[in-house]
């Protein structure tokens, strides 16, 4: 997976979200919202130019004291949301 180009994550009065970049992708209905644990996420496979779900329950791992089949089924969760927001690509 990959994230898409053309979305961004910011931090607006203390909340975690995900925005389309630049004037032609406005629109305020897409605007995304995530957790803590999700917009650790993001910022660490945003960066990378492809990911998978086991590189995301390896940044769960190393970050948080969680079980690793917690971890895996939580980023399957992941995963499947933002391709279905269409912020990530195969």
């Amino acid at each position: 997976m990959k994230v898409k180009e053309g979305f961004e994550m910011q931090v607006v009065c203390g909340e975690h979200i995900i925005i389309p970049a630049g004037a032609e992708n406005v629109d305020f209905s897409k605007i995304i919202s995530l957790n803590p644990t999700a917009a650790y996420l993001w910022e660490n496979v945003a960066k990378k130019e492809s990911f998978s779900v086991e590189d995301m329950v390896e940044l769960l791992l190393a970050e948080y004291e969680v079980e690793r089949e917690i971890a895996l089924e939580d980023c399957n969760l992941i995963a499947e949301t933002w391709k279905e927001m269409g912020l990530v690509q195969d």
